[in-house]
């Protein structure tokens, strides 16, 4: 595909780089000469210097030729006006749009962006994404990763084993003879930094990090079975108060008011922005590096610290002194792929990758067949994917054992009529069925063969 991308930040670089490893023709456009040269310079990709909305360098970038333009600058009205101009000038056939102002985006706003009010096809929020991500975790802390698939009948979850796993040094093959009601399949494992898909003599072993998808309602049974039983925080204390910090909080605040949150957020004039739009939530103005201010807000009774500022760096080592300083669990956003595979020797529990979740929801909408739902993992190395089967797939009409399906991709799970299957050797895919599953990032296009609409895409 011919994808223009308007924004060459965090968010439209992490978009142009996954996207042009898939071999899309991609082109970025930015008003900072730095940026379009950092990435043009880095990845390959087409850089240009302009404003997004222009029709001019809309023009320049091949905007009649394109088939997607991804607006993800910092300014939501250039997103909106370049999907516009976009539609009215060029007939790009999808258009996506970063909105980050949660005014635009409130419930009785609800019609602002469908199609007959507004050229945009698809607006992406990443702080809202992101937002949702962190809660998911805060509900099942037992998790590194929770996604949902399939209006969350399943979910896929990061679980990583610690040596009193009960089913470490276990083939996987017995575990549904040792547990034969429980829907639960391993996808996927990480092992040395190296992710692949098992087979079905393969073992867990103690430090793996291991992606089960499951049936959502036997989700705490599955985190019991891989070791850990953690009960959710009731005090969580959130570093940032910036708009990822403010909605985690406030969606707390608004699920379950016995649950005690503080924040700490550096700009005064915002602390008192937030404290003034929260009734419930203890806000401390400072920077979250201070270990007295740290104990101020009770870091030792904290169960949950959560580090969301704009600052890898700061969200890093901060963890790290909630850690030391008595915090029973810490998480933190870290949008720099370098600085993952130290996350777990410093004693953080969990990083929130803010790229793979925006990544993700722009993958959705690129790629061929009926695909519902993408999610990236591991920096991309790997993706879990939800289709709909039609009836051109060649799935379609033959146990899963005849489907001859390439290795470094395993099918979860099966949902028909509202129904969680998981599959065995004898499970026949019909058409309609949403299937999710694991794939190693060089077997996805594989994917979208196996679920494609027509003969075209082959």
């Amino acid at each position: 595909m011919k994808i223009i991308i308007c924004g060459a930040g965090q968010v439209g670089r992490g978009i142009a780089e996954r996207l042009a490893i898939e071999n899309h023709d991609v082109t970025v456009i930015d008003i900072s000469a730095e940026l379009v040269e950092a990435i043009s310079g880095s990845t390959d990709v087409r850089g240009i210097v302009g404003h997004g909305a222009h029709p001019d360098v809309l023009n320049d970038a091949g905007a009649s030729e394109a088939d997607m333009i991804i607006a993800v600058t910092f300014v939501d009205e250039v997103n909106m006006m370049a999907c516009e101009v976009a539609k009215a000038l060029f007939n790009i056939p999808t258009r996506v749009a970063r909105v980050r102002d949660q005014s635009y985006l409130l419930p009785q706003y609800s019609s602002l962006f469908t199609r007959d009010n507004t050229a945009i096809d698809v607006v992406i929020s990443p702080e809202v994404a992101v937002g949702e991500m962190v809660l998911r975790r805060l509900a099942l802390p037992g998790a590194f990763e929770a996604i949902y698939f399939a209006d969350e009948k399943v979910l896929t979850l990061g679980i990583k084993l610690e040596d009193d796993c009960p089913i470490v040094n276990t083939p996987l093959s017995q575990l549904t003879g040792l547990f034969p009601d429980l829907k639960a399949v391993v996808c996927g494992v990480v092992r040395d930094h190296t992710l692949f898909v098992p087979k079905s003599d393969d073992q867990m072993l103690p430090g793996d990090r291991v992606y089960v998808v499951t049936d959502q309602a036997q989700a705490a049974r599955t985190l019991a079975l891989f070791g850990h039983e953690e009960r959710p925080a009731d005090r969580v204390l959130i570093g940032g108060g910036g708009t990822i910090g403010m909605y985690v909080a406030r969606k707390l605040e608004e699920r379950d008011s016995n649950i005690k949150v503080t924040i700490i957020e550096p700009n005064i004039k915002r602390a008192e922005e937030v404290a003034n739009l929260l009734t419930n939530v203890v806000v401390l103005s400072g920077s979250a590096l201070d270990a007295n201010l740290l104990q101020e807000a009770e870091i030792g009774r904290t169960e949950t610290y959560i580090a969301l500022t704009n600052d890898d760096k700061v969200n890093v080592l901060s963890a790290m002194l909630a850690k030391q300083h008595g915090a029973r669990s810490t998480a933190c956003l870290v949008s720099n792929l370098d600085a993952r595979p130290l996350i777990s020797p410093l004693g953080i529990d969990a990083y929130i990758d803010p790229r793979s979740v925006t990544v993700s929801s722009v993958l959705q909408h690129v790629r061929r067949g009926r695909i519902r739902g993408v999610h990236g993992v591991e920096g991309g190395d790997g993706e879990v994917v939800e289709a709909e089967a039609l009836e051109t797939s060649p799935m379609i009409g033959k146990p899963l054992r005849e489907a001859d399906l390439p290795e470094g991709i395993r099918i979860g799970a099966v949902v028909r009529d509202d129904q969680v299957i998981i599959p065995t050797g004898d499970t026949e895919i019909r058409p309609k069925d949403r299937v999710v599953m694991f794939a190693l990032r060089d077997k996805i296009e594989e994917i979208q063969h196996l679920f494609r609409v027509s003969i075209e895409y082959f």
